[in-house]
């Protein structure tokens, strides 16, 4: 047996054992975006001074363990808050991938009263929903939910209010099988089947959760089209006129669906986790510390306003754009330089810009399949809804000009921040009815589809 110090704690473990799954199960936060494989370099620790990927080191002899500081990551849910707890009053939560968001709302005067926003733990198990799910079919469900439950239960806490009769639930389709303790395992393989879609309504004490009567979701749609999706269509408006709204998710998994009163039509295309400064070499979740903006004369703003990190998704798109418009970057993606300094030690390369050429043809060919599959022209779409984590900080003019959203649709992007936690919010409110949502939701599934194969090889280039 060897001894592993870290945070002031001494844990003993047989030889061979792995690093990262000593931190995990003593309930450290170290990410580990890529699931443990070693290749998104973000669960970096100092082992006796010396920097190791703790999800690769084998522990052979007695160790000092350092970690890094756990930062928040930056969310803007868009909401107002009037500070004034009421009498009658709920909670709502969105479980992001990512981030956590959860809302005190006064029934009374239906108003947000406070939210309080918190990394989702889970990143310490992967950085995506199929790594988690994985890790799940490996597993077993209980230790992803335990952490997910306890975080919520610290958020909770922190409001200081006494037990409250009903808390609403929206998130995408795996993180609500986790949250409800069910095994997501069938929705990471063909033909990806969830356990439940329907809306689910059980005691608070079922799940863990303290002080709450009584837990419900909001319904989803598919396995890759949760119930964050139909709190987004429930919060954004309803088109005019015979017109269609089109509202894309950004993450990972990049959701897109185009509806009307009549038609929802839904999809999801694979970004993979650039957004999420994962796979970028000097990439970070957007936590302090991280580059998020970028301008033409090389100046950058970085988020807590404090000395840069690294590299965040708003900030790779920016930079890109400006290395495109000064020629740094030809239109097929081709960098005339092994590598590009924003700072002495902050850079992009070439492998970093082919993984955002991939992330950002995802986008905007869901986006061109879905209206082609359908016979609609951009002179339909009202409004392009932009949601997702990273949405307050993006720059429309530069996701335009790198080619992630289409330049057709430029004078209808409205950013609606966490429309999942704002749609929930809305529901929670208004009682209103989720089924028109539901009964009329049309699946496309981009992974067999030949035009959106055609598409997406067309819009690698800049």
């Amino acid at each position: 047996m060897h001894k592993v110090r870290f945070n002031n704690r001494i844990v003993e473990v047989p030889e061979g054992t792995i690093l990262s799954d000593i931190l995990i199960k003593s309930g450290e936060e170290l990410p580990h975006l890529c699931g443990g494989k070693g290749a998104c370099k973000k669960c970096l620790v100092l082992v006796n001074g010396k920097e190791e990927l703790s999800c690769q080191y084998k522990i052979k002899s007695d160790i000092d363990v350092v970690l890094p500081e756990n930062d928040d990551i930056f969310s803007d849910t868009g909401s107002s808050e009037s500070g004034e707890i009421t009498e009658n009053c709920c909670l709502c939560l969105d479980i992001g991938t990512t981030t956590l968001a959860l809302a005190l709302v006064s029934l009374d005067e239906k108003k947000i009263i406070k939210v309080k926003t918190a990394t989702n733990p889970q990143r310490a198990f992967g950085g995506d929903v199929l790594t988690r799910i994985e890790y799940c079919n490996k597993n077993g469900v209980s230790e992803l939910q335990a952490c997910l439950i306890n975080k919520i239960n610290i958020m909770i806490d922190e409001f200081g209010v006494n037990r409250i009769n009903t808390m609403y639930v929206s998130g995408n389709t795996t993180m609500l099988h986790i949250f409800f303790g069910v095994d997501p395992s069938s929705i990471g393989v063909a033909p990806y089947t969830p356990v439940f879609l329907e809306s689910k309504e059980i005691n608070g004490d079922e799940t863990g959760l303290m002080n709450i009567e009584k837990v419900v979701s909001l319904p989803c749609i598919s396995a890759f089209v949760g119930a964050d999706l139909v709190a987004g269509i429930n919060y954004a408006e309803t088109p005019k006129n015979n017109k269609y709204n089109l509202l894309v998710d950004l993450g990972t998994n990049a959701e897109i669906i185009l509806y009307n009163r009549n038609k929802v039509f839904c999809t999801s295309a694979a970004a993979g986790p650039c957004f999420e400064g994962a796979n970028i070499s000097c990439g970070m979740s957007a936590t302090d510390g991280a580059i998020y903006s970028y301008s033409l004369d090389g100046t950058f703003k970085t988020i807590g306003n404090i000395s840069p990190k690294g590299i965040c998704g708003t900030g790779l798109i920016d930079i890109i754009s400006v290395l495109v418009e000064k020629g740094v970057i030809d239109e097929t993606g081709y960098m005339d330089c092994e590598e590009f300094f924003i700072t002495d030690i902050i850079k992009i390369n070439q492998k970093d810009i082919r993984q955002y050429q991939l992330a950002k043809s995802a986008v905007y060919s869901g986006i061109a399949a879905i209206l082609k599959e359908k016979s609609i022209s951009f002179n339909d779409i009202e409004n392009l809804f932009i949601s997702g984590g990273f949405s307050a900080k993006i720059n429309i003019d530069n996701a335009i000009k790198t080619g992630l959203l289409p330049k057709e649709l430029k004078e209808k992007i409205v950013v609606l921040n966490n429309s999942s936690l704002l749609g929930t919010v809305k529901y929670a409110c208004d009682q209103n009815n989720l089924s028109v949502y539901l009964n009329n939701a049309e699946y496309i599934d981009l992974s067999t589809n030949s035009l959106f194969s055609d598409l997406f090889i067309d819009n690698m280039e800049f």
